[in-house]
C-alpha cells in the first residue's frame, strides 16, 4: 500500500535534498544499496568493519539512517552495520505503509535481508523501529541473535494526551534541548513536512513470550508517548530482557553508544 506520507510536494523535496547533505557527512566510509523487496525499494547504507558481526538498524517514525550516525561513528571499528530506510518513512526508501500488525513487514525485512546476503543478524532498533523489530523476531525465530531496543513501541501502552505536544516541540524545537547532532536536527525539520504513524498495536504476551534471544531494552521513564513502566513489567513477566530504566529521560534518551556496543556480541 502506498501512502501520501508527505504534506506537500515541496516538503518531500526539502527533506530529500537535507537529507542527501547530511549523508555526505557519514562519519566513516559507506556503501549506498538500494534492494529490491515485495514491498518496495529500499535503501540501506551499509558500512563498518568488513569482517564484524552484521548488525542491522531499525530507526523510528520520521527517522532514516541518520539516527544512527553517533552510534556508527563509534563503533564501526567492531562490527558491520546495515543502517536501513523503513519504508513509509522519511528516507530514500519507498514509502508504501501496508498495516501494521500484517505479515508485510517480515516479508518486507525477509527481502532486504536476502539481498544483503545476510541470514542470521543482531538488530538495533528505536521506537518504531522497535516495534518492527519485534514483530519480525517473533515471526522469524533464529533469525535476530541478539537484539537492543530503545524506547521500543508495541508493549507499554501509548499515551496519547501527550503526543500532540510532543510532535509540536519536534516541528518547532519547544521543550526539548538545542540539538548536538545531524540527526536531531533532520527530525525537527522532518516532523514541519511529514505525516508520522501514529498508532502501534500491542504485542500480546505470547507473542512477547518468544522474544528468547538475549535482549537489552533501554527506556526513559518520563517518555512523553509511550508507557515505558508497563514497558518494564510487561517484559520482565514475558522474557528474560535486561531492561534499563534511565531516571528523568523521555522519548529522546541521552546517547547509549557505550551500552549498546558493550551488550552487542563482537
Amino acid at each position: 500500500m502506498t501512502a501520501t506520507i508527505y504534506k506537500t510536494d515541496a516538503g518531500a523535496q526539502q527533506i530529500r535534498r537535507q537529507y542527501e547533505e547530511w549523508l555526505a557527512h557519514w562519519p566513516v566510509p559507506a556503501d549506498r544499496r538500494t534492494v529490491a523487496t515485495r514491498h518496495g525499494d529500499t535503501f540501506v547504507l551499509v558500512s563498518g568493519n568488513e569482517t564484524g558481526p552484521p548488525v542491522v538498524l531499525l530507526h523510528g517514525s520520521g527517522g532514516n539512517a541518520l539516527t544512527w550516525m553517533p552510534l556508527v561513528g563509534h563503533l564501526a571499528d567492531r562490527f558491520r552495520f546495515h543502517a536501513v530506510d523503513v519504508i513509509g518513512e522519511p528516507g530514500l526508501s519507498a514509502p508504501s505503509r501496508p498495516p501494521l500488525g500484517s505479515p508485510a513487514y517480515a516479508e518486507w525485512l525477509d527481502d532486504v535481508l536476502a539481498g544483503l546476503g545476510l541470514t542470521e543478524v543482531q538488530v538495533v532498533a528505536v521506537s518504531l523501529g522497535g516495534w518492527f523489530a519485534i514483530d519480525y523476531a517473533t515471526r522469524r525465530p533464529g533469525r535476530v541473535s541478539r537484539m537492543v531496543l530503545t524506547v521500543p513501541g508495541g508493549i507499554g501502552r501509548q499515551r496519547f494526551g501527550n503526543m500532540a505536544a510532543f510532535l509540536l516541540g519536534q516541528m518547532l524545537g519547544r521543550k526539548q534541548p538545542e540539538p548536538k547532532s545531524a540527526p536531531e536536527k533532520y527530525v525537527r525539520m522532518v516532523f514541519q513536512h511529514f505525516r508520522p504513524r501514529l498508532l502501534m498495536p500491542i504485542f500480546s504476551a505470547a507473542r512477547l513470550r518468544r522474544l528468547t534471544m538475549p535482549l537489552l531494552v533501554i527506556v526513559g521513564d518520563s517518555d512523553e508517548l509511550l508507557d515505558s513502566r508497563a514497558t518494564q513489567r510487561r517484559l520482565r513477566s514475558t522474557t528474560d530482557a535486561t531492561v534499563v530504566m534511565l531516571p528523568g529521560a523521555g522519548h529522546m534518551l541521552p546517547d547509549q553508544t557505550e551500552r549498546i556496543g558493550g551488550f552487542l556480541h563482537g
